[in-house]
């Protein structure tokens, strides 16, 4: 095997998880997308109520995450994604029988269960695919599955809905995660040793090294959550409920344009250099939002948010995971989102109150500001890590 072989990133194992995470998010966007209609349409539910079926989805994600890990470490990582896989898919299906809220909220929260598990063991199996030396390249693009999947969930969703009923999306979504599994079948991890079985520990919940890492990226989601859960309402109250609809198609192209050379600069320059100018363009990105009055205005917050958030995550998650090193991916992976989910969730919440009660204006200024103070925290963390890695160093010398 010669050394450009070796440092390939498109492998063919590479390819096929990165088709299963894409089909796996396809139908998570759509069915976020959709279902809020769906229980106001057809379960004759109010607003409230349509936005716990993303809540309690996000909430079970929360509480399984930690677990994870622990759970593809005692199994295998290709065990878990197939069973995880599986049992998505047959969640899919139980929304063609499901007709009542409080069983669709039940639903939901099954279904988060199998997406924590499915999404933490194609994160981990893409990190052991991907050679070290490219690491932040590889796990960028593999964040393209999901760049990808976040315009084209929606857009089928939604098409869909104006064309046929519900009953026919469920089966559409269904079918589409038959795809999924056979992509699943064919995915190789590398990676197969695995060490005794042993009791339930702290650190199989949390990988301590990524903790840091993942704290920040906790306020990353939490800024997030302003435009994953509010954007559509803002646009509406401005007017710009057309031009919304191309809100995500610009955020998700310039995440895909600037991920290739984004991760080839954070391999051989270091994450410093993307970092720092990405959460500057994504604090940009929410200040704009909140001076928005005209379609123009939002597409440029679009660009800056998609150049700087879409950057951001693989970033921080290719941190996470070297931070914890290679046998310990799975538990970087699942201490990395799950903190993130929390961001997400928390930040949903918190930023509703503030839209209520100060209007989305001051909640797009206030999330700006709040990204800004992340380059403090980021900064700060860096300065510990280095302080370490040295500290470690002299040991070791001296030693």
């Amino acid at each position: 095997m010669n050394e450009q072989t070796k440092n390939n990133i498109w492998t063919k194992s590479f390819v096929i998880i990165f088709l299963s995470n894409f089909f796996l998010f396809l139908v998570f966007y759509a069915l976020l997308t959709t279902l809020p209609i769906y229980v106001l349409d057809e379960l004759n539910g109010s607003e409230t109520q349509a936005g716990l079926v993303a809540t309690i989805f996000l909430l079970s994600a929360i509480i399984v995450r930690p677990f994870s890990g622990k759970l593809l470490e005692d199994f295998g990582k290709k065990k878990m994604l197939m069973i995880s896989m599986l049992l998505f898919m047959a969640s899919s299906f139980l929304y063609l029988i499901v007709d009542h809220l409080y069983l669709l909220l039940a639903l939901r929260f099954f279904h988060g269960i199998w997406f924590s598990i499915a999404t933490t063991a194609t994160g981990a199996i893409a990190a052991d695919l991907v050679p070290d030396s490219r690491r932040g390249e590889g796990l960028g693009y593999f964040a393209m599955s999901m760049n990808i999947a976040v315009v084209v969930g929606p857009f089928i969703g939604l098409t869909l809905l104006q064309v046929t009923t519900f009953n026919n999306l469920f089966w559409v979504l269904s079918v589409l995660m038959v795809g999924a599994i056979v992509f699943t079948a064919l995915v190789h991890d590398p990676i197969v040793e695995k060490s005794a079985k042993r009791k339930l520990s702290l650190n199989d919940l949390f990988e301590r090294k990524a903790l840091p890492v993942a704290a920040v990226a906790s306020l990353i989601a939490f800024g997030y959550a302003a435009v994953l859960s509010f954007i559509s309402i803002y646009a509406k109250s401005l007017g710009l409920m057309e031009a919304a609809s191309y809100f995500y198609a610009i955020f998700a192209a310039a995440m895909l344009i600037s991920r290739p050379f984004v991760g080839r600069l954070f391999d051989k320059v270091g994450p410093n250099i993307v970092i720092y100018p990405a959460i500057g363009l994504f604090a940009a990105g929410l200040f704009v939002l909140s001076i928005t009055n005209s379609s123009m205005l939002l597409f440029l917050s679009a660009l800056l948010i998609g150049l700087g958030y879409g950057t951001l995550v693989p970033c921080l998650q290719t941190l996470a995971i070297q931070s914890a090193g290679r046998g310990r991916s799975a538990h970087a992976t699942a201490t990395f989102f799950t903190l993130f989910d929390i961001g997400v969730a928390t930040g949903s919440y918190l930023l509703g109150l503030i839209a209520t009660n100060f209007g989305y204006q001051q909640l797009y200024i206030t999330t700006g500001i709040i990204v800004i103070a992340v380059l403090f925290v980021y900064r700060l963390m860096m300065k510990k890590r280095r302080e370490a890695e040295e500290k470690n160093y002299k040991a070791v010398k001296i030693g």
